[in-house]
């Protein structure tokens, strides 16, 4: 998943600041001192985490909002004719002092927080969002922008600087740049009362994932655990203070012990523990904060002149509208549940041989599924993984298979200072040997760390400010015991490759302007280069160059290689439903009208399941409406479908790959060139078209799920 700079604040506006002032007294404690006062003299100016307290942020948050309205009100009332260069390239080049303060702030909210930090983020939220009003809802700003634009035909701009414009005007009206001073008035209301109430879900949705977390002193309830498995719920314990073992919470409804676990009461409680995690009627439930989220978003909606918060999201994705989103979806939906239902028979006829005496439960599959693996594939989760350790899997399979596509290398760097001591720094250099890019990977779960997996940028890409791109990827991978290699599976091995993709599109990116760099693009486009670079995870040539025992470095046998490609669309019907189901039920939230009254979550996610076939007792959602982070946290409302979407892209541009010779540098130099370094430069629908040669086409991701068979 991309997790975007302005999530954090969740208000959903233009991320751009008339009459609104920021606090003052945060300023009276800005000054030279603060690491944030001057750009850092660290390589790539990356922050200076060495340096940085955490009471450092909010005077620098405060005192960059404060600069860059003073930025934004010069450039507002300059008595000069406005002219591209005196308007929007000066707004480019406004922020940097907030930019530089909130890349860092939100990098170590989301992967290292703590009390001091929750409190400055759930102050900011809604100053933040003011600010982003007093820029957007500018009357004279939005005049000038306006004045530009209708005279964009006559100023012979170059293709990036007409798309930053047009970019730009249409984000100023998107957001109510148009609206009368009362409507202004009542959206900033909306605006904040948005940001303060995501701010309050993110801080509950953490709690409760860390509260949810599953504790026992008895050892035989984990039956089935490996030896480092255990030593890690050990460890996990002992950082709680607790005795026994603990077992933390990921951000998905199924956890990955559930493959494992042959204790049927264990696995249950756990699963319970999951689905229930932000529903226990205590401070940390989230439900009451989904209600008057989903609400408020569709009044908002209303006043900006769209029949739902839907139609206004997607106004500018790919999709152009919910209903395109959801025939997209709709159409997936009777393949996906008809193969979920012959996974469950088969499953039960497991569980039915076994004189198991009980029908299947959600919190059955994974470990029976991984039954009818064995027994179909001779496949054993616990034989591949000492073949994927962490470092290895990084350096001779992540950096490999990009070095191999676009010739870049890797040298680690121990003296760029990091947020946490977990996290490692490597500098990215290109083919030519220049410096490229910063990359960070901080990849072991925390309680501190929001769940899930993201990537997001401490320093963005621009020709116009002079700067490289410092990228980072975040995971929520199982920490081993002191002295334990870090053994991962499969699926965490495509996570890695997935975030890395994100990656690799802020580290090309190639533009002029900031604000359409790297992965500044449409959600529903912004996840088919992270999605695409999963495919190498599996090529041949690339798999046998990190699947190695991490004792005897021994590459793994064929058989085993084998038997992994055979199952690649195992169980394919639940991991399909899972997603479609939670896409689903994001866009019914999101489709819901302004009139609509307070919906109860539960009943609502029900009924929405129901609606679009889709409530089947073994199979739930991949996330529950009251701890789906994506669409209540982050930016994804309305958009969780993106995934899908991206994936027809992904598997499509992967099927041309392979008609043009696979894994080669002039492949990789081609979708560099074409895609991956242009960022939000051009029309993305015909960005993709004119690499590809035609429009996406649907069948490559249908066979790859195992819903299509190849042509014969």
């Amino acid at each position: 998943m991309l997790k975007m700079m302005t999530a954090f604040i969740a208000s959903g506006a233009f991320a751009l600041g008339s009459i609104y002032t920021p606090s003052t007294a945060a300023d009276e404690k800005f000054g030279p001192s603060n690491p944030f006062y001057a750009p850092s003299t660290l390589p790539f100016h990356a922050p200076p985490f060495d340096k940085i307290k955490d009471d450092d942020y909010q005077p620098a948050i405060e005192a960059g909002m404060a600069e860059e309205l003073a930025e934004i009100q010069a450039i507002a009332e300059n008595p000069a004719a406005p002219t591209f260069e005196n308007t929007l390239v000066a707004m480019e080049k406004t922020g940097r002092l907030l930019q530089r303060a909130l890349a860092a702030f939100g990098g170590v909210t989301a992967a290292n927080t703590n009390p001091v930090l929750q409190k400055v983020q759930a102050d900011e939220a809604p100053e933040l969002a003011a600010h982003q009003d007093a820029i957007i809802l500018n009357a004279k700003l939005f005049a000038r922008v306006a004045a530009v634009y209708k005279q964009r035909e006559s100023l012979h701009l170059d293709a990036e600087s007409l798309r930053e414009l047009q970019v730009t005007y249409e984000g100023f009206l998107r957001s109510g740049a148009n609206l009368s001073d009362t409507d202004k008035t009542e959206l900033k209301k909306l605006n904040a009362k948005i940001a303060t109430l995501s701010n309050d879900f993110s801080t509950k949705l953490l709690e409760a994932t860390k509260n949810g977390a599953f504790q026992t002193r008895d050892k035989n309830a984990l039956t089935g655990l490996s030896d480092s498995q255990l030593a890690a719920a050990a460890q996990a314990a002992q950082g709680r203070k607790q005795e026994g073992y603990v077992l933390p919470l990921q951000n998905t409804t199924q956890q990955p012990e559930l493959g494992s676990l042959g204790m049927r009461a264990t696995r249950q409680a756990i699963f319970e523990k999951s689905w229930n995690r932000a529903e226990c009627g205590d401070a940390s439930d989230t439900r009451d904060l989904v209600s008057h989220l989903a609400q408020l978003r569709a009044q908002r909606a209303q006043l900006l002149g769209y029949p739902s918060h839907a139609a206004w999201k997607l106004g500018d994705q790919m999709a152009k509208t919910p209903e395109a989103a959801l025939k997209f979806m709709d159409a997936l939906v009777p393949g996906a549940t008809a193969k979920a239902a012959s996974e469950a028979k088969d499953i039960q006829d497991v569980i039915d041989a076994l004189k198991g005496g009980f029908q299947l439960a959600p919190w059955d599959w994974d470990f029976y599924a991984e039954q009818v693996r064995k027994a179909k594939y001779d496949l054993n989760d616990a034989d591949v993984k000492p073949y994927f350790e962490l470092s290895n899997v990084l350096e001779n399979g992540v950096f490999y298979a990009a070095h191999q596509l676009y010739g870049i290398t890797f040298k680690e760097r121990k003296d760029v200072p990091v947020y946490q001591a977990d996290v490692r720094v490597f500098e990215v250099s290109d083919v030519d040997g220049k410096p490229l890019a910063l990359f960070y990977c901080d990849y072991f779960k925390r309680d501190n760390k929001n769940g899930g997996a993201w990537m997001d940028v401490f320093v963005n890409q621009s020709k116009l400010l002079g700067t490289l791109p410092v990228v980072y990827n975040v995971a929520n991978l199982p920490k081993p015991a002191p002295g334990e290699p870090a053994l991962i599976s499969f699926t965490d091995v495509t996570t890695m490759f997935h975030e890395f993709g994100h990656a690799l599109h802020g580290m090309f990116a190639n533009t002029k302007y900031p604000s359409l760099s790297g992965t500044a693009t449409a959600r529903d486009f912004v996840e088919f280069p992270s999605q695409f670079n999963e495919h190498w995870a599996l090529y041949p040539e690339v798999f046998h160059h990190y699947a190695k025992h991490y004792k005897t470095n021994e590459p793994m046998p064929a058989e085993l290689v084998a038997k992994i490609r055979k199952t690649a669309s195992f169980n394919q019907g639940y991991k399909l439903t899972e997603l479609v189901a939670a896409a689903e039920l994001d866009m019914q939230w999101h489709t819901l009208p302004a009139g609509a009254p307070l919906q109860q979550p539960d009943e609502f996610e029900k009924q929405s399941l129901e609606k679009t076939h889709l409530l089947i007792a073994t199979v739930p959602p991949r996330y529950r409406s009251s701890y789906f982070s994506h669409i209540w946290a982050l930016d994804y409302s309305a958009g969780y479908y993106a995934y899908l979407w991206a994936e027809m892209l992904d598997d499509d541009a992967y099927q041309w790959f392979e008609e043009h010779g696979g894994l080669t540098r002039a492949n990789g130099d081609r979708f560099r060139q074409m895609v991956l370094s242009r960022g939000n430069t051009d029309d993305l629908a015909k960005m993709y078209a004119a690499w590809r040669g035609k429009e996406p086409s649907v069948e490559p991701m249908l066979k790859d799920r195992g819903l299509l068979e190849p042509a014969r």
